[in-house]
């Protein structure tokens, strides 16, 4: 653990400037949503939604045949459904054409079936059906046209308008996944200004029209406009290319701001617009290679960009860096096995075109749902996690069944079956992965954290000076962080801050008279975790609840000790009452009818001995330095009237507080040993040491009486008592013979460690 001082200047920053200075960060604002950034919010989350509806507005008013076409295993496309009743009586017959009522003739290919070309692996074939697409989009414009099916059978049909309750449940989904995504974007941009925050826009405004054009090719019935068939190919292709670029820059500021980051910003943009110049312009052979291979080229460089150091040296590494590669490194390696799955398969008969289609909008559920996940990762719902594993899942099982179609020639169902196996195993793998990375390896054990908790509040009953340093070691003990770093700005709650690489734990409150003592470890503040599991997870919300839990619960043991001292104190104080007035009184009647001088001088010490009991008892706590001006002026009258002369010394590098229980047995041991000397010793001189140096108690008694041999003593009441004592503060005591003459006794203890 690295313990350091406050931060430098931390008092002038608010709570996340601060904290991203300890992380060495540029200055940011925190991420929190004000007023003002919440009124921006709703607006810009207006502008998306109203937005969206204009998309969707857009592609119902498009006429389309209500027409649903499959392709057979003879190769022929058959009707299959229509919600247009002149169809009904035509359906599960072969289509041959369509009539156009200009004479033309629109012959039915496999063209004709809706598949983004941007998924058409062979070049000639993405021609012809982007020119099909283009004739069924200019005969939607035509008033009528008829369908001609095997067997000389034709039948009228009009284009019509699908209205909003036709556009499917697809598309809806669709649809409100992108605007899903925008917004959290834009929740990204308010609550972190910043290049990383923008460009995470960028990414997400390309890929939610990836997901618009995904809702648009999944409408039910046949065709669309002949300019969103065109467009089709060149946006979507468009909006791949540049999410490359922006998330290759993304990467190299968050969440390390890496060395030449602008630089690689501005060479993965230059790339980005020569590489989309070149495929959509030139046109080259094999295009659908140079796409997919740019695209995973740029996984493959993801990876390597969260796998660099950061500008400062030495940072250890980071959790939240560490997870993002290894999500990275999936959707790069479910994107290369459907790139795989879809160039052995091919579109041609043998294989369902929709499987191709269903795999890449798969693949782009996916995607988008990792976006989401990626700013929020530490905060994001069970929900938003699940659904990412199974959008992947889903991408894993769509390529497996086209290569299992492709390879081993098994019917579509047995093809999907032994996918969803495989998917399923993926998932069990995948699953326990990220949960791991969110919720921590080894999560302790209620025994161990009930066991953490209980020496953290006897450690805070024996030195409540100290509460921020007994906090740091418990949090410590339970989160295993690789530092601790201590500051002096204050804050108000448990927070996750910086992406979940840090947990901020407002200091806890030294009871009242402790905190300006010797032992108080210095003003409150707050405790920073960093990297959590020795940099192997993030901090979520789960550990910012516990340990909310930890503190109340350290908050009621310090109460409760509080509470109990407070009648211990009474309690005492009641005792030393009934001594005062009771006891102190007969003692004082008999010294004045004593028969003689011996016996009176006998109960006036016994008086003085009573007086400094009741006194130590009536006050809970007390100095080291006001006690041992007391001892020695007690020891000095006793030793006085024994005729020995005292040598005293006393020394310490703080004036700590004394608790009744640590006040009464020092006193008694001083006593007891005292009186040791002057029944037994038949001493001259006495000498008396008392050194503390970092809450460590040295007290050294010595005499040149004519005591021998301490190690045949007999313990009795007395010297029982001292050990009994000496032990009840965690020390030691020990007796051995002068140089010369006399005996001395060596008395070690802890009365609380100094501040670390």
């Amino acid at each position: 653990m690295t313990v350091t001082a406050p931060l430098p200047g931390a008092e002038s920053r608010n709570d996340a400037t601060w904290l991203d200075v300890a992380h060495g960060k540029r200055r940011r604002p925190p991420p929190r949503l004000p007023a003002e950034q919440v009124r921006k919010l709703l607006l810009l989350g207006l502008l998306g939604a109203a937005a969206v509806a204009l998309w969707l507005r857009l592609l119902a008013s498009q006429p389309h045949l209500p027409m649903v076409l499959q392709m057979d295993g003879l190769g022929r496309i058959v009707l299959v459904a229509s919600s247009d009743a002149t169809l009904h009586a035509a359906v599960g017959r072969p289509v041959l054409a369509l009539l156009l009522a200009n004479g033309q003739r629109l012959d039915a290919v496999p063209a004709l079936l809706p598949q983004s070309p941007r998924w058409i692996v062979d070049d000639t074939e993405r021609a012809q059906r982007q020119h099909h697409q283009a004739l069924l989009g200019q005969a939607l414009q035509q008033p009528r046209l008829a369908v001609a099916f095997d067997g000389g059978l034709q039948l009228p049909l009009l284009p019509q308008a699908r209205g909003l309750s036709g556009l499917g449940g697809l598309c809806w989904a669709v649809c409100a996944l992108a605007l899903a995504l925008y917004l959290s974007a834009v929740v990204a941009v308010l609550a972190r200004s910043g290049l990383s925050a923008w460009l995470f826009l960028c990414l997400a405004l390309a890929q939610s029209l990836n997901l618009l054009m995904i809702g648009a090719g999944a409408l039910p019935g046949l065709g669309q406009s002949a300019m969103l068939a065109q467009l089709d190919f060149s946006g979507r292709l468009a909006a791949d290319v540049l999410s490359a670029a922006a998330l290759l820059h993304v990467l190299a500021l968050y969440p390390r701001r890496l060395r030449a980051a602008h630089a690689l910003g501005a060479l993965a943009w230059a790339g980005a617009a020569v590489a989309l110049a070149w495929l959509l312009v030139v046109q080259p052979a094999l295009l659908w290679w140079w796409a997919q291979g740019l695209v995973l080229a740029t996984g493959v460089l993801a990876v390597l960009l969260l796998r660099q150091p950061s500008t400062a040296p030495g940072q250890p590494g980071h959790a939240l860096a560490r997870l993002m590669q290894g999500l990275v490194l999936a959707g790069t390696g479910t994107l290369a096995l459907l790139t795989v799955a879809l160039a052995t398969a091919g579109v041609d008969g043998d294989v369902p075109y929709h499987l191709a289609t269903l795999g890449s909008a798969a693949w782009y559920v996916f995607f988008a749902s990792l976006l989401m996940l990626g700013p929020f990762l530490s905060r994001s719902r069970q929900v938003l996690r699940e659904f990412t594993l199974l959008a992947g899942v889903s991408t894993v099982a769509a390529s497996l069944t086209l290569l299992f179609l492709a390879i081993f020639g098994l019917n579509p169902l047995a093809a999907l079956a032994m996918a969803l196996v495989a998917a399923v195993g993926v998932y069990a793998l995948a699953r326990p992965w990220m949960l791991g990375q969110l919720a921590g390896p080894g999560a302790p054990s209620a025994e161990r954290l009930f066991d953490s908790l209980y020496r953290a509040a006897r450690a805070l009953e024996q030195s409540p000076g100290q509460p921020m340093r007994h906090l740091a070691e418990l949090l410590r003990e339970v989160f295993e962080p690789l530092e601790v770093v201590r500051t002096s700005r204050s804050v108000s709650q448990v927070r996750v801050a910086a992406d979940g690489a840090s947990l901020v734990v407002p200091a806890l409150q030294p009871p009242q008279g402790t905190a300006a003592s010797g032992d108080a470890d210095g003003p409150a503040g707050a405790i920073v975790l960093r990297h959590a599991q020795h940099g192997q997870r993030l901090f979520t919300q789960a550990d910012q609840q516990l340990c909310e839990r930890l503190l109340e619960q350290l908050r009621r043991a310090v109460a409760f000790d509080r509470a109990v001292e407070q009648g211990r104190t009474e309690e005492r104080a009641r005792i030393a009452q009934d001594l005062h007035d009771d006891i102190g009184a007969r003692l004082l009647t008999l010294m004045y009818t004593a028969p003689n001088d011996e016996i009176e001088e006998y109960i006036r010490h016994t008086l003085q001995d009573l007086k400094t009991l009741t006194r130590g008892l009536a006050a809970s706590n007390q100095r080291l330095s006001h006690a041992a001006a007391e001892w020695k002026a007690d020891i000095s009258q006793r030793l006085g009237a024994a005729g020995c002369r005292l040598h005293w010394s006393f020394s310490t590098d703080r004036d700590p507080t004394l608790s009744a229980v640590q006040w009464s047995a020092l006193t008694r041991v001083l006593r007891e040993l005292v009186n040791n000397i002057i029944t037994h010793a038949q001493a001259s001189q006495v000498e008396i040491s008392l050194q503390l140096e970092r809450g460590a108690l040295l007290l050294s008694v010595s005499d040149d009486g004519v005591g021998r041999a301490p190690e045949a003593w007999s313990h009795g009441l007395g010297l029982g008592g001292v050990r009994k004592r000496v032990k009840l503060l965690g020390g030691q005591v020990l007796w051995c013979v002068r140089d010369g003459r006399g005996i001395r006794c060596e008395v070690r203890a802890v009365l609380g460690r100094a501040p670390g």
